[in-house]
């Protein structure tokens, strides 16, 4: 058997970002109906450095693959030797033989299927009247959670926060082409932007601690939360979960590594008390939002059947397409 090679100008040819949210979503429930086996995320870090990977391991026994992505961040000497700082791989393995069916760059992956869960989520709990949107983090996250969002819900302002010099501008400047109907708003603070909006999408580096306050908050807003992967990370004031309805990705996840774990630790929200799984509501097992005033905070930290679902996806259309190239390793 041979392996079909990715490369990220292939992985770009492939992207759909209608089929990517309906794979994403499909991930999530086939998750939620035991379908799905996930191993805990692997970090690995080089001693006394911000160096480091993480790993993500599933199976879906559906879609008939194993997959794990690497990830690597913190190698911020990169940047001098016009080198990213950090690379994602994405595997695919078949279920079947374990032989390697499919190696892909992955910082497509990284970053669409992120947003495709942010937009899944935001579509699922926010207001149906949602139409006010900031994005705290307008990098290339930040820009991709937008654009999925604004495929399946209709906004008409949008703030943009980030900590970079230039970042309000440069996202505002490259989103007016295609969304000429909106109204952009660069934000001098990020509590301009949480007090305005109906949906909020936090998606920074998340090494500043907790900036987004409680008390910010209009009845009726959703926060999709994204930064906080690693027990080190933070956005959210751990008080904005106390009282919210809070849905993870995965809770055993989110409890040892988001928002959630934030909460928890400081007494705000107890483990039992976290409403679902958003494949449990996809799947229509738990009630998304219940009513207008309600605040909703969907955390994240990323899970593995996310990559598995979208490289699935991909790994189909180039056999189909005769996109790629192939390797035999034996």
């Amino acid at each position: 058997m041979s392996t079909i090679l990715l490369s990220n100008e292939d992985v770009g040819k492939l992207i759909d970002l209608d089929e990517i949210y309906s794979a994403v979503e499909a991930g999530y429930a086939s998750y939620c109906s035991g379908k799905v086996v996930h191993a805990p995320i692997v970090d690995l870090y080089k001693p006394g450095t911000s160096e480091m990977f993480d790993y993500k391991f599933c199976l879906d026994e559906e879609a008939g693959f194993f997959a794990m992505k690497s990830s690597s961040g913190g190698f911020d000497k990169n940047t001098a030797k016009g080198m990213l700082p950090g690379f994602n791989l994405v595997y695919l393995f078949d279920a079947g033989t374990s032989e390697c069916s499919c190696i892909m760059e992955g910082n497509y992956i990284r970053n669409l299927r992120t947003a495709a869960g942010a937009a899944i989520a935001n579509n699922y709990l926010a207001r149906k009247d949602a139409s006010v949107y900031f994005a705290y983090g307008a990098g290339r996250i930040g820009k991709a959670a937008f654009r999925a969002t604004a495929r399946v819900r209709d906004l008409t302002n949008v703030y943009v926060f980030g900590w970079m010099d230039g970042e309000n501008d440069a996202f505002i400047r490259e989103m007016k082409p295609e969304f000429p109907k909106v109204h952009f708003h660069s934000c001098l603070t990020p509590e301009e932007g949480a007090r305005a909006a109906d949906i909020i999408v936090s998606v920074t580096l998340a090494k500043k601690g907790p900036v987004i306050r409680k008390e910010w908050l209009k009845p009726g807003t959703h926060i999709t939360a994204i930064g906080a992967d690693n027990p080190s990370k933070q956005e959210l004031y751990a008080d904005v979960l106390k009282d919210a309805k809070v849905v993870n990705d995965s809770i055993e996840e989110a409890s040892a590594r988001g928002e959630t774990y934030h909460a928890i630790r400081e007494g705000f929200l107890r483990k039992e008390d976290i409403h679902a799984e958003i494949g449990e509501i996809i799947l229509g097992r738990k009630p998304g939002r219940e009513n207008d005033r309600e605040i909703t905070v969907y955390d994240t930290v990323g899970m593995a059947i996310q990559d598995l679902s979208m490289a699935v996806c991909l790994y189909k259309k180039a056999l189909a397409a005769g996109i790629g190239t192939e390797f035999t390793f034996i």
